[in-house]
């Protein structure tokens, strides 16, 4: 793993290069093909490697942090080692950020995806689905404001959530009430963002995520 992160560090792996084959790396390393192989899948775990199937594609570098940030915090969430509430005010502060450059920026194509969606949740009753576009949605935001790194976060931290806020919303006796509750709020936030208004985009944000996690975690 060291000898692939120095590469990397030093800029001779870049996002997509070939990585030489198990046997030729073992040679060059003076280790075992297994050692190559065990840190082959610990850097594809990591979300550093992807290894393609058949001849010719072999293992590259392709970054996915999304995936290893997502695994990683919702294991820590597993093991207490961060809380929920962690996780929410870590939550508002980036999320408050990304609608607030979403509504500075106000790119296109993830607003017209951020639409679409909010269309689908209008007539979605289910909460296993709703938490589907619920995220989606949160994401095509952060997206809006075009920057890669708060987009990421967003989507491991919302990943992490996912399933407790899932059982959370089953357990709702209030379900249907709270879920057009949730709807408005997204168009209230959404049309904020559309017009511009940086601060009122910031601040329904926040009012968002902290109600959802007084009604369903608290």
């Amino acid at each position: 793993m060291g000898y692939i992160d120095s590469q990397i560090l030093a800029g001779e792996y870049v996002n997509g290069t070939r990585l030489p084959a198990e046997r030729d790396l073992a040679i060059h390393l003076g280790v075992s093909r297994g050692a190559v192989r065990e840190a082959i899948r610990v850097l594809q775990a990591q979300g550093i490697l992807v290894s393609g199937a058949g001849r010719g594609k072999g293992t590259r570098v392709q970054a996915t942090s999304t995936n290893a940030m997502g695994r990683i915090l919702r294991l820590q969430l597993a093991l207490d080692i961060v809380s929920f509430a962690d996780l929410t005010e870590t939550r508002v502060a980036l999320e408050r950020a990304a609608c607030a450059a979403a509504a500075r920026r106000r790119e296109p194509e993830p607003l017209d995806r951020a639409r679409e969606l909010q269309q689908r949740m209008r007539t979605t009753l289910d909460p296993n689905p709703f938490n589907e576009l619920d995220t989606q949605f949160h994401v095509a935001l952060a997206e809006a404001g075009d920057n890669r790194l708060m987009s990421d976060i967003t989507v491991a931290i919302r990943r992490a959530v996912q399933d407790p806020i899932s059982i959370a919303e089953h357990a709702l006796v209030s379900w249907p009430t709270v879920r057009q509750t949730l709807i408005d709020q997204h168009d209230a936030m959404l049309t904020a963002i559309c017009d511009g208004d940086i601060e009122r985009a910031a601040r329904l944000t926040e009012e968002h995520i902290r109600h959802a996690y007084r009604i369903l975690l608290d």
